[in-house]
């Protein structure tokens, strides 16, 4: 066997995105699960709707810019495809590029709101580099699983490799493939190779690009001087039981593809070399309370080589899916972005991974708690204040004893859960004379506390009394007056004749 070595070790890969997101059905809640079941599709999985009734869901065959296309390169190709959904409500629409390669491309969505008929128009381009033959599709994911048909294009990149030959003999190009063996039973331990050749055959010689697809994906490939005909090919050692398929392409003008190439691989009595088994444990979730959002990790292990996909949901809707390749036995960590929460999924709810590989599928669930934003924190004010000038003692017509009485109220307002503690300042006409802090008692909004000062000094003329919330900057104030003593040629007073307050 000859193989030029793009990719020599190759791994199988098992079920598809649209088996997973059924799989999400069943780790919704009763209700939604009850719901899936009866539609039988991917729908409730992942596209939930506010509607009941199913819906429909078409799309388009893609279109390309440019369908066949030879030149200087790189050159841009453009794609285009129409989702159509009809519905009463509202939904979210996902989607997702299939290319000839076998990668895709990452998913995207769009909410679509209204009644009837919703046209739902996307959009790629794809740059080459180099010589191409390959197809592009549109896959939704939701709230339907519907694939389009595909899209078939091919890129020619001038060159001299077949100078001199004439048009015509572009379009007598052949190839065919077949594998050795095609059915294998036995130990899938490294070694063991399926083998894959391919023929091919040209009506003049002439330099040939070609490529070996296995199971969608690009494998080998390389470029060969062919006068009549040439073989080519390439191997792989299977890992787990599975079915598969190769192809042999040619690229550029006269491009052409092989039959496919079937296998059966069953991996028995290999002396400790077991099926590729995958698992994942049960997710971590966390509620951000500040953004109303939910996000999680989980642990995903394999036991062998291979590729695993999975998709995260929400309360049975999907939401986010991917992929990782395992180069052997292991474990690797998956992680589901923070998802804003809303409506009833505020409440609290549950966040599901479903995963396949190579031999198995798995998945496993968690609830998340409800979304509970901080309480504000508490905002002060003063409720009132009274302040007056009291026992007031006359000595020789002049005031020589006053005391400042009285009293403030002060309210709280937002959260009263916890108790809490506000600064304050008692002025006596502009300069500190006293306090520190009043506590708030859990569950209590209002605090009232006594004013009792000893004037002194030119206080005893009266003046103004003032209290400021330190936090807050809020302050009110009262004029005081210790009144008029009476004159020593009047009659003896220890008493001050005091006006009304204002």
């Amino acid at each position: 066997m000859k193989s030029s070595g793009l990719l020599r070790r190759v791994a199988a890969f098992g079920a598809t995105s649209a088996v997973l997101a059924a799989m999400v059905a069943g780790l919704a809640s009763p209700a939604q699960a009850a719901t899936t079941a009866k539609a039988g599709t991917l729908s409730a999985a992942a596209g939930a709707t506010s509607q009941a009734k199913p819906i429909a869901v078409s799309v388009s065959t893609p279109k390309a810019s440019i369908r066949d296309y030879e030149g200087s390169c790189p050159v841009k190709v453009n794609f285009s495809a129409q989702i159509k959904v009809k519905l009463k409500g509202k939904t979210t629409v996902a989607w997702r590029w299939l290319h000839g390669d076998g990668s895709k491309s990452k998913v995207q969505t769009k909410k679509v709101a209204g009644n009837g008929v919703k046209k739902v128009n996307v959009a790629q381009s794809v740059t080459f580099k180099g010589n191409v033959k390959g197809w592009e599709a549109l896959e939704v994911l939701g709230p339907k699983h519907v694939k389009s048909k595909k899209v078939y294009f091919s890129v020619a990149c001038g060159n001299n490799d077949d100078e001199g030959l004439r048009e015509a003999d572009y379009d007598k190009v052949s190839a065919r493939a077949w594998a050795n063996p095609s059915e294998y039973v036995g130990s899938c331990t490294p070694g063991d190779k399926i083998d894959f050749t391919g023929v091919i055959r040209v009506d003049r010689p002439r330099w040939v690009h070609y490529r070996w697809i296995l199971n969608g994906d690009v494998v080998d490939g390389g470029k060969v001087k062919v006068w009549d005909s040439r073989k080519v090919g390439f191997g792989f050692s299977p890992r787990s039981s599975h079915r598969g398929w190769a192809v042999l392409e040619t690229l550029g003008r006269g491009s052409t593809e092989s039959n496919r190439a079937h296998y059966k691989v069953w991996c028995k009595g290999d002396g400790g070399h077991h099926e590729t088994k995958v698992s994942v444990s049960t997710p971590t979730t966390g509620t951000n309370h500040n953004t109303c959002a939910v996000g999680a990790n989980a642990t995903v292990s394999s036991t062998g080589r291979g590729r695993v996909e999975y998709v995260w949901s929400v309360n049975g809707k999907a939401v986010s899916s991917g992929s990782t390749y395992f180069h052997g036995a292991g474990s690797k960590s998956v992680e589901l972005s923070e998802q804003a929460l809303s409506g009833d999924a505020t409440k609290g709810g549950t966040v599901s991974i479903a995963i396949s590989g190579p031999g198995n599928r798995d998945s496993a669930s968690q609830s998340y708690a409800a979304c509970k934003k901080e309480d504000p924190a508490p905002t002060y004010s003063i409720a009132s204040f009274e302040a007056s000038a009291t026992g007031v003692t006359c000595t020789d017509g002049k005031v020589t004893a006053a005391k400042l009485t009285g009293s403030f109220t002060l309210k709280r307002t937002g959260s009263l859960a916890h108790s809490a503690s506000v600064s304050y300042r008692i002025t006596v006409n502009g300069a500190f004379r006293s306090g520190i802090s009043v506590t708030f008692p859990a569950g209590v909004d209002t605090v009232t506390r006594p004013i009792d000062y000893n004037l002194a000094g030119d206080e005893l003329k009266g003046g103004t009394a003032g209290l400021e919330l330190v936090e807050t900057g809020a302050s009110v104030s009262t004029k005081y007056s210790t009144g008029v003593c009476a004159q020593p040629h009047d009659e003896p007073s220890t008493q001050a004749t005091a006006p009304a307050q204002s």
